[in-house]
């Protein structure tokens, strides 16, 4: 059975607001589940229901101030307006820079790299993010590029939620190449 869930016994943090793009929440923790993960949902208030840009559901299962990066493999930052909420939070930003400084997954989709930028820890890196963004990705020091999924060491980037198929493959080539 560990052969068909090559992500059994790793742990995923996704970080969940108000505004976030659901799919892009939903998708990557799915796909993570699917492949054996487990995920955790972590916001500013444990059990709290967060609806998304589209009004879809998301209970958080744990505060951001309650998490250690060392509990977790990686971290999915989605995208809608909840970024640029969260990214305002020191703990957001300590979290990042834990996962960066491990060489851990730091995965970022759409309006999803506003938190990494926050943190400082894009600088030379390779990204790609929504368009909406491309002036504060390149203005923190980062290389853009505009492809379905950029990949450039533990950081794993897409623009969008159609981008969320190459996104998702991105994060498991990364995962699985470790």
């Amino acid at each position: 059975m560990t052969d068909s869930l090559p992500l059994a016994g790793q742990k995923f943090l996704l970080f969940v607001g108000a505004d976030y793009e659901d799919l892009e929440l939903w998708y990557p923790k799915l796909r993570l589940e699917e492949a054996g993960a487990e995920t955790t949902m972590a916001g500013l208030e444990s059990n709290q229901t967060y609806l998304g840009k589209h009004g879809y559901p998301a209970e958080s299962e744990a505060t951001i101030e309650s998490i250690s990066s060392s509990d977790f493999q990686g971290v999915i930052c989605a995208g809608g307006w909840m970024p640029d909420k969260l990214r305002r939070y020191e703990k957001v930003l300590s979290l990042l820079q834990e996962f960066h400084e491990s060489e851990k997954l730091i995965a970022a989709i759409c309006h999803g790299g506003w938190m990494p930028i926050s943190a400082g820890i894009y600088q030379g890196v390779k990204v790609t993010g929504s368009p909406g963004i491309k002036d504060d990705l390149v203005n923190a020091g980062a290389i853009w590029e505009d492809a379905p999924v950029v990949v450039d060491r533990h950081f794993v980037c897409s623009r969008r939620p159609s981008d969320l198929p190459d996104f998702c493959r991105g994060i498991l080539n990364v995962l699985l190449s470790k």
